[in-house]
């Protein structure tokens, strides 16, 4: 069984941050105390995403893949970390059958690009083959548009590079296969069956295989087409099975230490932890060329720079500020009285249409600051339901949109790196 998603319009890089996005902030709380990487190829490149796994070491009845950090399942992280790399054409996921409608689900919420799902099978290797396939027939024999490198990478490691990434293809491409290494952490034994040490090895002359690997198309194929039943039932390494059956030698590339897995429950915690800590590293902050909101400005950006954080005070998002939407940056629209979200929708359309290939998910921040004249009338009231209405629209494009109200002062008596510690961390 197999499912294509229409290809739909791809948007701003995803969601992320704690529950209920659009609703107002209490300012109060605070008195508590780039774009991808320029590489390319000359030959196609597909993906395969074994995404089948019942995830029993976790303890959770959700698969981890599936399961929600931030907001968004954790497959979707990994499936944007691909999209993201221009030069990767085609993404096959693979997951349990039992899990095809979810999926879909899960493309159709998130409009995810370049998607195929196809069904797994029994084992981790079955699973794998049915996406080399399918990446390779019609259904009508072999597909004229093949892929000359196949990629292979977990769906529960979603901090992969383009950097990495393209080295890994372009080692496939000239060796017929490339994996990803690690150094060993821990020492590798063995036991005997009365359950003593039998014998240990030298740690400097392993490593662990990670993934990403990559395989020239050919070879993954053929491998798959030749080894045992064995091998389907109780393999898990595809670089054997392209020695083994193919003579290919893979190249092997020390990868970076985020090339790490989720396995066990903590590391959903980790997941978003590297997240939230992506998102605190940089901001936009938007004055619309008001002297009140560029005084407010200079003070979060002495502030930003106590929390080793980068804060770039802009007037608008116009002419040469419109590099900005390209960065991996979050945005706070600074608002002095005027309660229409004009400015906010105009941000947020402005996003779509520069169409970032972000990694990480996209906040958008509108800070209401309330003027005593203005509060004296009695029309304090922020528009919290129009908020509210217009982040679930956002978050379907994959931008979360949170408000902080505040009197002017509240905000003098605050102090500015607090204020600015609860904007990017509550």
């Amino acid at each position: 069984m197999e499912v294509r998603h229409p290809k739909v319009q791809n948007k701003c890089a995803g969601p992320g941050r704690p529950a209920n996005p659009g609703g107002f902030l209490d300012g109060h709380a605070d008195k508590r105390d780039t774009c991808s990487a320029a590489h390319s190829v000359d030959f196609p490149v597909s993906v395969v995403l074994p995404a089948g796994g019942t995830g029993e070491r976790t303890g959770l009845q959700t698969p981890k893949q599936f399961c929600s950090v931030l907001g968004r399942p954790l497959i979707s992280y990994t499936i944007q970390a691909f999209e993201r790399v221009s030069w990767i054409q085609r993404i096959v996921v693979v997951v349990a059958k039992e899990s095809m409608d979810l999926m879909v689900d899960i493309i159709r919420r998130f409009q995810h690009e370049k998607v195929q799902v196809v069904s797994g099978g029994s084992t981790r290797h079955r699973s794998i083959c049915n996406g080399v396939m399918a990446l390779g027939e019609d259904g009508e024999g072999m597909a004229p548009d093949r892929p000359g490198v196949v990629i292979i990478h977990d769906a529960v490691r979603p901090f992969v590079e383009e950097e990495f990434l393209h080295k890994i293809a372009t080692a496939a491409r000239e060796h017929g296969a490339a994996g990803a290494i690690r150094p060993l952490v821990s020492t590798v034994i063995a036991t005997t069956s009365e359950g003593f040490l039998d014998h240990s090895l030298e740690r400097a002359k392993y490593r662990a295989s990670e993934m990403p690997q990559g395989f020239s198309y050919d070879v993954i194929r053929q491998a798959y087409e030749r080894c045992t039943e064995t091998d389907f039932e109780f393999g898990t390494e595809c670089l054997h099975l392209a020695l083994q059956y193919c003579g290919t030698n893979a190249k092997l590339i020390e990868g970076p230490p985020t090339l790490w897995k989720v396995t066990y429950r903590k590391d959903l915690a980790a997941v978003e932890s590297v997240i939230k800590e992506s998102l605190s590293e940089s901001a936009c902050m938007i004055t619309g060329g008001r002297a009140s909101a560029a005084a407010l400005a200079e003070a979060f950006q002495k502030a930003a720079g106590a929390l080793h954080m980068g804060l770039d005070p802009i007037p608008d998002v116009t002419a040469e500020n419109s590099r900005y939407l390209l960065k991996e940056a979050n945005f706070i629209q600074v608002s002095i009285n005027d309660q229409c979200l004009s400015e906010v929708e105009a941000l947020i359309q402005a996003l779509e249409e520069a169409n970032p290939a972000l990694l990480h998910p996209l906040v958008v921040i509108w800070m209401l600051v309330i003027t005593e004249d203005e509060a004296s009338d009695g029309s304090t009231a922020a528009p919290a339901s129009a908020l509210m209405d217009m982040a679930s629209t956002a978050k379907l494009h994959q931008i979360l949109l949170y408000g902080i109200q505040f009197h002017q002062s509240e905000v003098r008596a605050l102090s500015f790196l607090h204020l600015f510690s609860f904007v990017f961390f509550h």
